[in-house]
């Protein structure tokens, strides 16, 4: 779950940095000229590994239809659908009093392009990968924590922009299971928490928690799924090359399945370009 998905970021950022940075980069965390993109991991640059998606600063790219449709995602994620995921966790995981779908909905107000952009195919699609995403990584909303995630800090200290407070641990918590300082940092900043100072928030606060999964995915997944890229390519978002390219390909599946399992529940095709 989260330890994958945080070392694949970690992953990540070290082949920004040692293969994706241009020569007139700067260190990381940015401090960009305006002619040039922030990217997601903090480096300075041209092109779509720097101005694409989550890019924080310069001139990023943005998707060409910024409209939004007239889905409303409550209507989709009805308490069946919701409940028929988290009904199949045990009554003894701690997730099952702890996650709602009400606390969801309460959260989809600081996002409201989540699953209303395209046809109503695409808006179904997208929630449909949303919640493969968190039926994965959280047993059927059993989990609020890693397991046995506190074995670990997950913090990249070569991050300045982030910096762990060393009394405290990144693991991973929530529904998409956030790790790292420098997932938990720009979270808490957006979100209007204390992500580095206070993570444990995310596992105490339902609301936060599910704002903090959706942000993740706002950054790192909703391009992909929304510009056609296909379910594979949130896979590649979440958890990089640990799942792709052979990776871990049984896993990979799994996730693809629930995806295919909840797009049949909505009536809608999968697409193309299921796996990375």
């Amino acid at each position: 779950m989260a330890s994958q998905r945080g070392k694949a970021l970690l992953l990540l950022t070290l082949l920004a940095a040692l293969v994706l940075v241009a020569p007139s980069a700067v260190a990381q965390n940015c401090g960009c000229s305006s002619d040039m993109c922030c990217s997601r991991f903090g480096y300075c640059g041209l092109g779509d590994d720097y101005c694409g998606t989550g890019c924080q600063s310069g001139p990023c790219n943005t998707p060409t239809n910024t409209a939004t449709n007239d889905v409303v995602v409550g209507d989709v994620v009805t308490d069946a659908f919701f409940n028929g995921i988290i009904g199949q966790a045990a009554d003894t995981c701690a997730g099952k009093s702890f996650y709602s779908r009400a606390v969801f909905i309460d959260a989809l107000n600081s996002y409201p392009r989540f699953g209303r952009v395209g046809t109503v195919d695409d808006s179904k699609r997208e929630i449909a990968a949303f919640f493969a995403h968190v039926t994965h990584e959280t047993g059927h909303f059993c989990h609020i924590e890693e397991i046995n995630g506190a074995s670990g800090d997950y913090c990249d200290e070569d991050n300045t922009q982030y910096p762990c407070n060393p009394n405290k641990a990144y693991y991973g918590r929530g529904p998409i299971q956030l790790s790292w300082n420098f997932n938990y940092g720009p979270a808490g900043d957006s979100i209007g928490f204390d992500g580095l100072g206070a993570p444990e928030t995310v596992a105490n606060d339902p609301l936060v928690s599910f704002k903090t999964a959706l942000w993740f995915w706002m950054n790192h997944c909703h391009t992909a799924i929304t510009s056609g890229q296909g379910f594979g390519a949130t896979i590649r978002a979440v958890n990089g090359a640990l799942e792709c390219d052979g990776g871990n390909p049984s896993t990979v599946q799994t996730r693809v399945r629930y995806f295919t399992e909840y797009c049949s529940q909505l009536g809608i095709s999968t697409g193309d370009n299921l796996t990375c």
